[in-house]
């Protein structure tokens, strides 16, 4: 095969993703050699259906085994397979569907087995992405970072720059482009900030029977109880240094937190806790980024986007303003690490998990047709 046969020789991957915010899978071509970015492919999406979402909840906190788990992961191969098969591609990065994550703990738990989407789709699949890291002492998360210096370098970036990722949680990578390579001492410093779209999801469905805040029009309406705000960033995440990552449900007070609120003012307090814990995450950047690019779909909230030019001493503008993809990104980072696994190139390091070394992390599984 190319990948095994020809070290560095670009080739065509197709990364998936299916994140925190249970939304639907992101799938996305990137033609690279698992070092520099050559081009951007196709892209899709495969929304999950309401049932399926109620699927996906009730495996959330679960590990292998549980028949939520067992469930959930059904849900994530059926919907991967089925969008995955419109592509043609070399090799598949499948990032799965994280459904619990407790690196100093149980380890790391993403649902889907790469082993039967490589025979569903006849290509080889790169998948757990994350287990070796922790495995290693890392956090397993953020995986982006090493996809991050690459857009660094592919967009032209000369001075210190940050990605934020407003997901489920949200999290941010501090890059220096100048680097020669991500796994260099000094690269990258990447980590969790705190929850994002996650906690005003669920308060949208839960009080409003509607899947998210479209255009942030219930939290404009609302003003934030800063309170609440300043009483949230009192937890002891606030208090770590980075490397370090956080599971969707790791604050579970914080809807008894704003419970007494309108539904408004809790989503407004919700932006404002999100942005307050983006603003504090950049006091550990090693030196101040000349801007901060926004991916995800937070990015698409006027309300978040407007409070982080406020809160923030550099400019704030959505990764499309450099010719990115903020919808794709994640997806198009795993087609990358997918590559890199495939040659065996680390996917993470000290800056950006807090792993005692570089390490290559994933699972490749082939399909018994090339066997």
């Amino acid at each position: 095969m190319m990948i095994a046969s020809k070290a560095g020789a670009p080739v065509w991957a197709l990364g998936a993703m299916s994140g925190t915010s249970l939304d639907g899978v992101d799938a996305a071509l990137v033609r690279t050699d698992g070092e520099t970015i050559l081009e951007f492919g196709e892209t899709g999406y495969r929304p999950y259906s309401a049932a399926e979402r109620e699927v996906l909840r009730a495996g959330l906190g679960r590990w292998p085994g549980a028949p939520e788990a067992v469930a959930a992961a059904a849900v994530v191969e059926t919907a991967h397979a089925e969008l995955l098969s419109d592509f043609a591609a070399d090799i598949v990065g499948f990032h799965g569907q994280t459904l619990a994550h407790d690196p100093r703990g149980r380890g790391t738990h993403q649902a889907g087995d790469g082993a039967l989407l490589a025979e569903v789709l006849g290509v080889p699949v790169v998948w757990d992405f994350r287990s070796a890291d922790v495995a290693l002492g890392g956090e397993g998360a953020p995986l982006a970072p090493f996809f991050h210096f690459a857009c660094a370098k592919w967009i032209g970036a000369e001075a210190p720059m940050a990605f934020l990722n407003l997901g489920g949680v949200a999290n941010l990578t501090w890059v220096d482009p100048g680097a020669p390579t991500p796994e260099t001492d000094g690269a990258l410093l990447a980590f969790d900030t705190g929850p994002a779209n996650a906690p005003l999801d669920d308060l949208m469905q839960t009080r409003r029977g509607e899947r998210f805040d479209r255009d942030g029009g219930l939290a404009a309406a609302g003003q934030a109880d800063r309170t609440l705000v300043a009483q949230f960033l009192q937890h002891g995440y606030f208090l770590r240094i980075p490397p370090k990552s956080l599971d969707r449900n790791e604050f579970p007070r914080l809807s008894e937190m704003i419970s007494e609120l309108s539904d408004a003012d809790a989503a407004a307090t919700l932006v404002g806790i999100a942005v307050a814990s983006v603003a504090r995450g950049m006091e550990h950047f090693p030196a101040p980024p000349d801007r901060v690019l926004v991916t995800g779909g937070g990015r698409r909230n006027p309300v978040i986007m407007a409070e982080l030019g406020q809160a923030l001493d550099c400019p704030v503008a959505p990764v499309e303003t450099v010719g990115l993809d903020g919808d794709m990104l994640e997806a198009q980072a795993f087609a990358f690490l997918a590559v890199r696994v495939a040659r065996g190139l680390p996917t993470t390091c000290p800056g950006t998990t807090g792993v005692s070394a570089a390490v290559g992390g994933g699972r490749l599984s082939r399909p018994s047709a090339e066997g």
